[in-house]
């Protein structure tokens, strides 16, 4: 059973799941957002990274960056958001950078220091998209666990135990399973949303029950 339905089994509203890439930039952007868009209607966000590279093997389709006239287009389009939303943006050196070392961290803090997890996600993104670090090494995706209080040496171990990549493979799998294509992703009360474009959309969906 997955999180938002153990909520909607114990009678509570169901929190919005939010499903990204550590390297997707519209993920990046959408992580400022999704918890304010949630708390308006009294819910809260299950953060839940997963790997686009397998989703991508799945649809046949390839990094945005890596597609024809669609790339050049996707860097104008994160600037020009950037901009509108006023927040700093770096286009990394590094992209797509692999997101598997942060992504096992993310699931090793969630739990064992659940309260965690959030924070340091954000601290990911910030590597890879404000100060263009390349977490796909490990030591350097373990960094962000010092902006939540956590050793960096740690999570470099826990990146590496099994039964954190195994928790990370079944999330994955879960992804893959429930059709979860892109990133950002999000599902309220059963309904797909994809894309940072697709958050007023999920705003309205919540203030009116759906329709």
């Amino acid at each position: 059973m997955s999180d938002a339905s153990q909520a909607v089994s114990a009678g509570a509203a169901a929190p919005v799941e939010f499903w990204f890439d550590f390297s997707s930039p519209y993920a990046f952007f959408a992580a400022r957002e999704i918890d304010a868009v949630a708390a308006r209607h009294g819910r809260t966000v299950t953060w839940r990274p997963f790997l686009l590279g397998v989703a991508f093997r799945t649809t046949r389709m390839a990094p945005l960056t890596e597609q024809p006239m669609r790339g050049d287009y996707g860097r104008r389009d994160w600037d020009r958001l950037a901009r509108l939303k006023g927040i700093p943006f770096r286009f990394p050196t590094v992209f797509p950078v692999s997101g598997v070392a942060a992504t096992r961290m993310f699931y090793a803090i969630e739990r064992a220091h659940p309260a965690a997890a959030r924070g340091f996600a954000l601290a990911a993104f910030d590597a890879v998209f404000l100060h263009d670090r390349d977490v796909s090494a490990p030591a350097v995706a373990a960094e962000a666990g010092a902006a939540v209080g956590l050793d960096p040496e740690a999570l470099v171990a826990a990146a590496a135990d099994p039964e954190v990549k195994e928790l990370t493979r079944t999330r994955v799998d879960e992804a893959m399973a429930r059709g979860i294509f892109g990133a950002p992703f999000f599902i309220a009360d059963g309904e797909p949303f994809w894309g940072w474009d697709r958050l007023p959309m999920l705003d309205e969906w919540l203030a009116r029950g759906g329709w």
